[in-house]
């Protein structure tokens, strides 16, 4: 019996060992084939790198501005009798826009003009009968000082109705309508904003380190996210006088055209500065290059070895430096030569040395005027 127990256990001893030798063969296998495995290689698009002459020119955003803009307010206190316009209409200078109650201004005009005519006539007398004489020269000093009092009471008078007419100061577009038929306004009070359109004003801050390169009569390009596919240009005509201490920029203001008033005051827009320079780049699609906080680089293809000293088709990362943009293109201003093959999409994937396909059927925009729908 102890012998069957003994022979049972060796026999299980034996099973157990065979299982464990045909699993450490497996894992040993598996461990071989993970070693030699080689990832398939990525699929990217390639463009080959090309010079280019771009106008030096610096980006920066900047807003609209009036040349003129006000908000019509009332001039003397009064209540609104007439109001002679709507609201977003364009106007021209003088005309009338709100109109308040003189009646009680008008009564007084019509009292201080019989007076004044009285004092004509006094004065006439008084001139015919000191020179027969017959009164001293005293009483027609104070008829002739009578007179031009009551014509000044007169002229006060006028000047106060026509303060309650109230009227366009300059040529421009209005906005919205803040008073009502009957509504008392007091001196001050807001009535309507009026705004100069064209041409108009755009505002923007420049690096303190750019402002040798400003000059006045400068041209420069202006787009705006909500007008796809308009372009205003214009020039530069003032440049601050002092740079901005929190942000050490340079503030400057460009005038431009403004057809069918477009631009509004208060929009965001984007200004392209030119520099009057330019400069020899490398231009490659946007989506070539790799933005890091330590730097931005591009993968170039090249011919690269394994660990075993095979060849193949791999990509060098290389570090370049950035000159501007100009549509769906960035400038390289170094980092690359002319001729090399960079990888123009994929490029998010990809690491130093990994081993690429290159495929360019589909290409990525690569245009210095693509449209914004194109990006």
């Amino acid at each position: 019996m102890a012998k069957r127990m003994v022979l049972m256990l060796a026999v299980v001893l034996l099973v157990i060992a065979g299982l464990g030798f045909v699993k450490y063969r497996q894992i040993q296998t598996a461990i071989a084939q993970g070693a030699s495995f080689a990832p398939p290689p990525d699929a990217v698009t390639t463009v080959v790198a090309k010079t280019a002459s771009w106008p030096a020119t610096l980006n920066v955003i900047g807003t609209a501005a009036a040349i003129q803009g006000v908000t019509v307010s009332a001039d003397l206190p009064g209540t609104v009798t007439k109001i002679h316009f709507e609201s977003g209409q364009a106007v021209h200078a003088g005309d009338v826009l709100v109109e308040l109650d003189t009646r009680e201004e008008r009564a007084s005009l019509a009292a201080a003009n019989s007076d004044a005519e009285l004092a004509r006539i006094n004065y006439a007398r008084q001139q015919q009968l000191v020179k027969e004489g017959v009164i001293p020269r005293q009483d027609f000093d104070n008829a002739e000082a009578q007179q031009k009092s009551t014509e000044a009471k007169a002229g006060q008078i006028k000047a106060t109705i026509e303060r309650k007419t109230i009227k366009a100061p300059f040529s421009g577009i209005l906005g919205i309508r803040q008073i009502n038929l009957g509504q008392y306004l007091s001196a001050g009070q807001a009535i309507v904003p009026l705004q100069s359109l064209n041409p108009i004003y755009v505002n923007f801050g420049v690096p303190q380190q750019e402002a040798p390169r400003l000059a006045i009569g400068r041209t420069l390009t202006v787009t705006s996210d909500n007008l796809p596919n308009v372009q205003f240009t214009g020039r530069v005509t003032a440049v601050d006088s002092v740079v901005n201490e929190a942000t050490r920029n340079l503030q400057v203001q460009a005038t431009l055209t403004n057809p069918r008033d477009r631009l509004r005051p208060g929009m965001f827009v984007q200004v392209q500065l030119g520099m009057g320079e330019t400069n020899t780049v490398i231009p490659l699609p946007a989506t070539a290059i790799n933005y890091a906080p330590y730097g931005n680089s591009v993968f170039v293809v090249t011919d690269l070895k394994d660990p075993k000293g095979n060849t193949y088709r791999g990509v060098r990362q290389q570090f370049v430096k950035l000159e501007g943009s100009r549509g769906s293109q960035v400038g390289i201003a170094s980092g690359i030569n002319p001729g090399d093959e960079v990888v123009s999409s994929g490029v998010f994937k990809l690491r130093n040395g990994a081993k690429v396909q290159i495929n360019n059927s589909v290409q990525p925009p690569n245009n210095p005027k693509s449209k914004p729908e194109d990006s």
